[in-house]
């Protein structure tokens, strides 16, 4: 079924409301007729889910009617935060796409010594927009319960300051050694817990980056022997993450 997300205003009793673009979307190109079936997700707060049927076309409207709230949560137990090294062209368009996929909580764009992209705050703003309009779409797709939000633009000390508040924090690292550790590490993370993540650009972190870091009390981990591009690293360390919090 498909899938909108909505806010608390469009629901009215046992009624919802679809209304401006997914309105379009709905009547003109999924063409749901009255009758079939799909879902809305409140996507703030404490977000709920519902399976509902258009009841009728209204102008600029759809008047739909809720048949059930959706009990099992589509989320991950554990609330991830991915710093993501800002890397070349459009490669994090490709990144918040898939780890919205695989369950990330939300995305944070860090500006790091080797990143080859540099954003003015224009560019950043409408990049911004752009970039949450990618995590929505992702997370109607993949039935999310809520949409991850995207962050603006942090250089690397203040995304360190920043994840603080996390109580996992993490760094896949090409020179780290050791799956077992690794493996422990990430079957220790136990549902509720915050998780930070840390990913370098295509060029990796610096050493001055690593030593901050590692100051920051980050804990490296390994992802493997292999070398893994950067929009690789962040979707394996969720795909494991997720592995772990929901077998």
């Amino acid at each position: 079924m498909y899938q909108f997300f909505i806010e608390s205003t469009q629901i009215s009793d046992v009624n919802v409301t679809i209304t401006v673009s997914d309105y379009n979307h709905m009547k003109n190109v999924l063409r749901l007729k009255p009758g079939e079936k799909f879902y809305v997700a409140s996507g703030e707060g404490a977000p709920r889910k519902y399976v509902c049927t258009v009841e009728q076309y209204l102008d600029q409207a759809a008047d739909c009617h809720i048949i059930s709230e959706e009990t099992e949560s589509h989320e991950l137990p554990c609330f991830i935060t991915l710093y993501q090294g800002l890397p070349k062209a459009d490669k994090l368009e490709w990144i918040i796409q898939k780890t919205v996929e695989l369950g990330v909580g939300r995305i944070v764009p860090v500006a790091m010594e080797r990143s080859v992209v540099k954003l003015d705050t224009k560019k950043a703003e409408a990049k911004l927009a752009r970039w949450q309009n990618i995590a929505q779409a992702a997370a109607k797709q993949s039935k999310r319960d809520a949409i991850p939000k995207v962050g603006g633009v942090l250089k690397f000390q203040e995304a360190l300051t920043q994840a603080r508040e996390a109580q996992i924090r993490l760094l896949p690292y090409e020179n780290a050694r050791g799956m077992a550790a690794t493996r422990e590490i990430l079957q220790s993370v136990k549902a509720g817990e915050s998780v930070a993540v840390f990913i370098g650009p295509e060029g990796g972190f610096s050493d001055k980056e690593m030593d901050m870091a590692l100051a920051a009390g980050i804990r490296p981990i390994t992802l493997g022997r292999r070398i893994l591009r950067t929009e690789t690293a962040a979707m394996a360390v969720l795909a494991m993450l997720a592995y772990e919090l929901e077998v």
